[in-house]
């Protein structure tokens, strides 16, 4: 198995594109869950859905454009729809949790559109539904490896700012910070990394990997920096080993990734009950004693 990650240039790929997915998707996933808004990656991932079965239908009716990376038409589609999210969230400014199923169902409706227009599933879909080992391809990588980039470099330059609108808005307004140019930004960000995280994990499964890192990382951080640290190390534990356990037992590496996410944060908290909550208890009673 070493020898074919190291030799295989498709396997290096994706080992490339789960590293950097492992690191962003519980980066941006840390400010996801803090803001209660862990359901957008499902509405998202639906419309990114939508725009790669467009891209694959576009590309299968036009012959020059036959080599179109659905990943672009994705993450066009996903940005689109983060910002059509703000939008609706302003309008229903006392019912925001509409813009959520509006955009879902959206998605999932032009979805099914484009897929009967194509007769029905292809290979290269299911591979996005899924994820795969062996469809990640350099300019993936290069496309992951962009949008990363622009992740790290946002999360630094806004940090204080996300960190107001995170824990205390009325604080930030307060303070004069630009939140709607922040907020419209951080959309575009979630949007981007849900978009590019397709590829390893899959289209259904992506928003698992948003957030549960994060969960598992909320069990005993006593920080947010601390919970942003311990969910990327949960986040890549899970993409990396989730990626050679596929490939070595042939099975859908977004599949495998997220139920090892499932049980880090199971292990966590059983930790969390038998040790940590052990000793609690023992502490209670010494001093009760």
């Amino acid at each position: 198995m070493i020898d074919a990650f190291m030799t295989l240039k498709f396997l290096q790929y994706a080992l490339v594109a789960a590293v950097l997915i492992g690191f962003t998707a519980p980066l941006i996933g840390s400010f996801v869950v803090v803001r209660r808004m862990s359901l957008i990656a499902d509405a998202l991932s639906h419309v990114t859905l939508a725009g790669i079965a467009l891209s694959l239908l576009i590309s299968g009716m036009v012959a020059s454009l036959s080599g179109l990376n659905p990943l672009y038409l994705g993450i066009v589609t996903a940005v689109i729809a983060a910002l059509t999210i703000d939008w609706l969230r302003a309008k229903y400014k006392h019912f925001q949790e509409l813009a959520i199923p509006i955009i879902m169902a959206t998605g999932m409706g032009l979805g099914a559109i484009f897929i009967s227009l194509a007769n029905g599933f292809s290979m290269d879909l299911v591979s996005f539904l899924f994820g795969t080992v062996s469809a990640v391809t350099l300019t993936d990588v290069y496309t992951i490896l962009i949008v990363t980039g622009v992740v790290i470099v946002f999360v630094i330059a806004f940090y204080k700012e996300l960190l107001f609108l995170s824990f205390d808005e009325e604080q930030a307004r307060v303070s004069g910070i630009r939140l709607r140019l922040v907020h419209i930004l951080f959309m575009i960000v979630v949007a981007l990394v849900i978009a590019i995280s397709m590829r390893v994990v899959g289209i259904l499964l992506v928003s698992s990997l948003i957030t549960l890192p994060v969960a598992a990382a909320l069990r005993f951080a006593k920080s947010f920096k601390t919970t942003i640290l311990f969910a990327i190390i949960f986040g890549e534990i899970a993409t990396v080993a989730g990626l050679i356990l596929a490939y070595q037992f042939d099975l859908a590496p977004g599949g495998m990734i997220v139920m090892l996410a499932v049980a880090e944060l199971v292990i966590v908290m059983l930790v969390e009950r038998f040790l940590i909550g052990g000793k609690s208890n023992a502490k209670k009673d010494r001093t009760s004693a």
